[in-house]
């Protein structure tokens, strides 16, 4: 219960990165879950399962259908909630692993002379297979699917939603005019905002009065555009052959069909002009135009 409420309090807190710390733990969730299955299936026999399956379905049946909605009737209806969520929550309540260790600690811990393990193992059976197949039914029938959210909002404002936004990096070296001058005296490219600056290994999140210095790395936010889907764009390995006729981008352009957008050398990325120097194996990345 402690690691439960745990849990809830980090789940409600502002921490960075929250976002993507869901897939490392919905990882190690699936794999513990795994191996507490594993186990667990070890101790039972379906012998022992069919020598309790009348009383459990009768317990399976009287959780499921009278105690969990009675409960759940009692805590939801005094905050206004509505019939369909009280409806969802009933439903939605499996029992899980967790009801199988608690019945092995309760077992351990007394001398009960009625398979408490085994009932407790076939309610959990039960209940998987009954709300856990007919949840998505349930939830449909009760109107409670929203297509509009994303359960990712819980971890942070800004998730799981594909924002029109792109951002730019560049370096200030003195070409742009930038430099030694405030962010309200520039005038920078339309529907663009420069949303960071990185100097010295620290980054600082911009005001109108803030001055650029020359080496200062700038991160400019821009609309997107579905570009892949509306232009075509090929990749072109430069040749041994093709720098016979010069090795800069200019003196190669006649035998390129389209713009080159984009050069891959290695691990690096380098946005070209056309005094740009090729080397044999760079893959270029073409603009051919409209599709």
């Amino acid at each position: 219960m402690s690691v439960y409420i745990t849990g809830i309090i980090l789940g409600n807190s502002d921490i960075r990165g929250k976002k993507e710390l869901v897939p490392f733990f919905d990882g190690i969730t699936g794999i513990m879950q795994i191996l507490i299955f594993f186990l667990l299936g070890l101790l039972s026999y379906p012998t022992q399962l069919l020598r309790v399956a009348g009383t459990g379905l009768i317990l399976a049946l009287f959780i499921t259908f009278i105690v969990r909605p009675l409960v759940i009737t009692l805590i939801l209806k005094p905050f206004k909630s509505k019939w369909n969520q009280v409806f969802l929550v009933s439903w939605s309540g499996f029992r899980g692993a967790s009801s199988i260790v608690f019945a092995i600690a309760a077992l351990l811990s007394t001398n009960a002379n009625y398979d408490v393990f085994n009932n407790v193992f076939f309610i959990v059976l039960f209940s998987i297979s009954l709300q856990g197949s007919l949840l998505p039914f349930m939830s449909r029938r009760l109107d409670m699917i929203d297509e509009n959210c994303d359960v990712m909002k819980t971890f942070s404002d800004y998730a799981g939603e594909e924002i029109p936004i792109e951002f730019i990096q560049l370096t200030l070296n003195g070409e742009q005019g930038w430099c030694d001058k405030s962010i309200s005296e520039i005038n920078f490219p339309p529907d663009t905002l420069l949303v960071l600056v990185k100097r010295d290994g620290e980054d600082i999140v911009p005001n109108g009065q803030t001055v650029l210095k020359y080496g200062d790395t700038v991160v400019l936010a821009a609309k997107s555009i579905d570009f892949e889907e509306s232009y075509s764009i090929v990749e072109h390995t430069v040749t041994k052959k093709m720098l016979t006729k010069g090795n800069t981008l200019a003196k190669l352009s006649d035998e390129l069909d389209g713009l080159v957008m984009l050069i891959i050398r290695g691990d690096e990325f380098i946005i070209p002009n056309g005094e740009t120097v090729l080397c044999e194996k760079d893959v270029l990345v073409l603009n051919n135009g409209p599709i």
